[in-house]
C-alpha cells in the first residue's frame, strides 16, 4: 500500500512539474537556464515532502530532462553550446619552407573637353601599373626574403604630349640566420638593386625637358651585413655599419655631365657607410593592405650628416575581388642628385604621389614544404 501511495504522489508530482514547465514556457520573460534552475528547486521541494531525497531526486531529474528534450521548439541541448560558443577565426597553420605570391594593379584615367571656359587639356589619358612578387624561404634558423617591385606610369595630354610619370625597378634580397632562441634577431646580409627601364626627362623648367635618366643610368647596387630584428611577422628592422653602395651611370651623355655623383667621364661611384632599412607589411581587416619601406644611408667619407633617404608607401583598398583603389607615396633624398634649385645644381626632396582606381589581380599564394 505504501508503495502505491508513493507512486501516486510521484505521478501527481510529475504532472505538476509538466504544468509548471508549460507555465514558464508561456511566460514572455522566459529564460532557459533560469527556469531550469527554478524548476529543479521546485522538484527538490516536492521530494523533501514525500520521498527519500536521494533516490527519487535522481528519478525526477531524469524525467525533467526528458520533458525538456521533448519540447521541439526549445533546443535545450544546444543552449549551452550556443551561449558559450566562440567564433573561431581561421588561422593559417600550414608549415612551409618556400612561399611565393604577389599582386598586380592597373589603373587608368581619361578626360576630354571642348570649349571649356575654365581651361585645361582637350584630351588626356593616364595609365599606371604596379607589380609586386615575392619569394620567401625559412627552414630552422634560416630565412631568405626576396621581393621585386615594378612601377610604370604613362601620361598623354594635348598640351604637353606623352611622357612617363613613373618608372622604377626595385629588387631586394635578404638572408638571415637566427642568433637567439625566440627567432627575432638575425645575423643578416642584404642585397638591393634599383634602376629604371626607359628614358626620363626633367620638366622643372617646362617642356621639352632635359634628359636625366635611362636604363642603368642611374642604377644602385647595395651590399650590406648587419642585424635584422623582427619583433612581429609584419615588421623588420635591419641595421648595418658595414655597407657598400655603388652607383652606375652607363649612359655616356650623363657620365660626361658627372650626373648622380660620378666623376666626369666615369661610370661608377662607390660609397662606404652605415645603412638602415625598415620594412612593414600589414593587413587591416580583409580589404585594406599597407606596405611600406624606408632606407637610410650615410656615407662615411663625404658629408655623413647628409643622410640619403628612400621611402615607399603603398596602400590598397579592396572594393571587389578584382577592383580596388590604390595610393602611392614615394619620397627620395639623395645628396648626390643635384638637379634642383634655381640653377639646377642643388639636391632636393623628391616627392611622388599617385591615387588610382582600377583592376587588381592578387597572385595565388603558393607554399612548398
Amino acid at each position: 500500500m505504501s508503495r502505491l501511495i508513493c507512486l501516486h504522489k510521484l505521478k501527481s508530482g510529475r504532472i505538476r512539474i509538466i504544468n509548471y514547465w508549460q507555465h514558464l514556457k508561456a511566460n514572455s520573460q522566459f529564460n532557459s537556464f533560469f527556469c531550469l534552475a527554478k524548476l529543479y528547486l521546485r522538484i527538490n521541494d516536492l521530494l523533501a515532502r514525500h520521498m527519500k531525497k536521494v533516490i527519487l531526486s535522481l528519478i525526477l531529474f531524469i524525467s525533467l530532462i526528458n520533458i525538456c528534450f521533448s519540447q521541439n521548439d526549445i533546443p535545450v541541448r544546444t543552449l549551452p553550446t550556443e551561449v558559450f560558443r566562440t567564433i573561431a577565426k581561421p588561422v593559417d597553420t600550414t608549415k612551409w619552407r618556400w612561399k611565393r605570391g604577389g599582386i598586380a594593379n592597373f589603373n587608368m584615367a581619361q578626360g576630354t573637353q571642348k570649349n571649356w571656359a575654365a581651361g585645361g587639356d582637350n584630351f588626356s589619358i593616364a595609365l599606371t601599373s604596379y607589380v609586386n612578387y615575392y619569394i620567401f624561404y625559412k627552414y630552422k634558423k634560416q630565412t631568405w626574403d626576396n621581393n621585386l617591385d615594378f612601377n610604370i606610369g604613362y601620361i598623354d595630354a594635348s598640351t604637353i604630349g606623352a611622357r612617363k610619370n613613373d618608372d622604377r625597378l626595385d629588387f631586394l634580397s635578404k638572408y638571415g640566420f637566427s642568433i637567439d632562441t625566440v627567432k627575432k634577431l638575425y645575423l643578416s646580409s642584404l642585397f638591393n638593386f634599383r634602376t629604371q627601364f626607359f628614358d626620363g626627362f626633367n620638366y622643372n623648367n617646362g617642356p621639352p625637358g632635359i634628359f636625366s635618366s635611362t636604363f642603368l643610368s642611374p642604377a644602385y647596387v647595395l651590399l650590406s651585413v648587419g642585424f635584422d630584428y623582427k619583433p612581429t611577422k609584419d615588421l623588420s628592422i635591419f641595421l648595418s655599419a658595414i655597407t657598400n653602395r655603388t652607383t652606375f651611370v652607363v649612359n655616356e651623355t650623363l657620365a660626361k655631365e658627372a650626373a648622380y655623383g660620378v666623376d666626369t667621364g666615369r661610370h661608377v661611384f662607390n660609397q662606404f657607410g652605415a645603412f638602415a632599412s625598415i620594412n612593414y607589411i600589414h593587413s587591416f581587416g580583409k580589404n585594406i593592405t599597407y606596405k611600406g619601406r624606408m632606407d637610410l644611408f650615410s656615407n662615411y667619407a663625404q658629408n655623413p650628416q647628409n643622410i640619403d633617404f628612400y621611402m615607399t608607401n603603398f596602400l590598397n583598398f579592396k572594393i571587389t575581388k578584382y577592383f580596388s583603389a590604390t595610393y602611392n607615396l614615394n619620397l627620395i633624398y639623395d645628396d648626390n642628385v643635384r638637379q634642383f634649385g634655381p640653377n639646377g645644381t642643388s639636391p632636393g626632396l623628391q616627392v611622388q604621389s599617385q591615387i588610382g582606381l582600377g583592376f587588381s589581380l592578387p597572385f595565388t599564394v603558393v607554399k612548398h614544404t
